[in-house]
């Protein structure tokens, strides 16, 4: 049985100043001010899900919790909101990681809808329990948009890591 990826490609190992960029430049997006735009999706917890699915082993729970502090510092929201919430993103996103990778682009975007979602949710909850009021169902909208675009995000952060292609007659990889 043929594996269902969409590439057969052997990718390079990632470099962690890579990481730590993509990362920065994600927290730095989500620092835009928009306003109470619905359909701006969280870069920091779409980027954080991407490095948990594909190095799992480099990006965990602890830098979830450090960006999600950050990310409560930024917005002056509840303490603990977005960190509680990237923190259990991260552990079910690297628990999932090996089943998720196992699918097309287009499918593994099905699989980060819940996981987008989920985080929304928990976040909700932290604020609805210190007194905030319910934002709309349009709230949620950018967890789609994030979905949406996790096809061009991963060829985006994979990009540095492919290799290049040098065709051998001689070998079958």
């Amino acid at each position: 049985m043929q594996p269902t990826h969409s590439s057969r490609r052997i990718l390079l190992p990632v470099h962690h100043w890579f990481i730590w960029l993509s990362l920065s430049l994600a927290l730095l997006l989500n620092m835009i001010p928009v306003g109470h735009f619905p359909l701006m999706p969280d870069w920091v917890a779409l980027t954080l899900i991407f490095w948990c699915i594909h190095q799992p082993l480099k990006v965990s729970m602890g830098t979830a919790f450090v960006l999600g502090l950050a990310m409560d510092v930024a917005n002056a929201s509840v303490m603990g909101q977005h960190a509680f919430s990237y923190v259990a993103m991260s552990f079910a996103a690297g628990g999932l990681s090996r089943r998720i990778l196992w699918f097309p682009l287009s499918q593994q975007a099905i699989h980060v809808l819940p996981l987008l979602l989920g985080t929304q949710v928990l976040m909700l909850l932290a604020r609805m329990i210190s007194g905030s009021a319910f934002p709309g169902f349009a709230w949620f909208l950018g967890s789609a948009v994030a979905a949406l675009l996790w096809h061009p995000l991963t060829y985006l952060l994979l990009m540095p890591q492919y290799r290049p292609v040098d065709r051998d007659e001689n070998r079958p990889i």
